[in-house]
């Protein structure tokens, strides 16, 4: 999947933003880097039947399957890590992630641009996350970075029993800054992050560094689409 690219007028999203005292992230596309490769591995072993899809080519037909089991499979996630299965569904959540082209646990990058723009907002804005990643796997990632101390509340599928784009996630990490809704934007790069985003009453920014095409993203309400959270920082200055 090539990453599309904007530019960004700046002049025309400072005031949408002046608001904001707290952000909060998605982890996987939004901080997490992936490989631009989503859904290749899945492609390949559809290969042999390559004439049942347009221009012979199954990634994209991949990309939306991928996309649209992941919800499902954090729920079947959640529920086994509360009946204590956590270490099988570890075996099932790493395959997943290799197939949508991002690491395994301790072994991801961010984003390009991401820990610059995190460091810097950290010192005049209240930082969050929220993930479909257990807590365990959020706070390996943001420790393996150094960035655990920078953000205060942290959600995870560990700790909700509803996930994106139910509103519950987001609400919880806006409940822990201690802020309003109206002063706080959720990022992330997928329509159930926006939608979550916008149920939650928060300003939703789309971006495109992960698994989320434009048009999705657009479907779903999102108040603004940027190529990356290092896009976050000049709208906020």
């Amino acid at each position: 999947m090539v990453k599309e690219r904007q530019k960004v007028d700046t002049s025309k999203n400072v005031v949408l933003l002046d608001h904001i005292k707290g952000l909060l992230f998605d982890l996987d596309g939004t901080l997490i880097d992936t490989d631009d490769v989503m859904g290749e591995g899945l492609a390949r072993k559809l290969e042999p039947l390559a004439g049942l899809f347009p221009n012979r080519d199954p990634q994209p037909f991949a990309r939306r399957l991928l996309v649209a089991l992941e919800n499902p499979l954090n729920y079947v996630a959640l529920l086994m890590e509360r009946f204590g299965l956590s270490r099988v569904m570890m075996l099932v959540a790493d395959r997943l992630r290799r197939l949508k082209g991002l690491g395994t646990t301790g072994r991801n990058r961010l984003v390009p641009g991401a820990e610059e723009a995190i460091r810097g907002l950290a010192g005049t804005y209240r930082l969050g996350v929220v993930t479909t990643r257990t807590r365990a796997d959020a706070e390996a990632f943001l420790h393996q970075h150094g960035l655990c101390g920078l953000f205060e509340a942290i959600t995870t599928r560990s700790d909700v029993w509803r996930l994106k784009p139910h509103p519950s996630p987001v609400q919880r990490s806006v409940s822990m800054l201690g802020l309003s809704p109206g002063e706080c934007c959720f990022v992330g790069d997928t329509e159930l992050d926006v939608l979550a985003g916008k149920r939650a009453g928060v300003y939703s920014v789309g971006v495109l560094s992960g698994f989320g095409l434009r048009e999705e993203l657009e479907r779903a309400g999102a108040d603004l689409i940027l190529p990356s959270v290092a896009e976050i920082p000049p709208l906020l200055s």
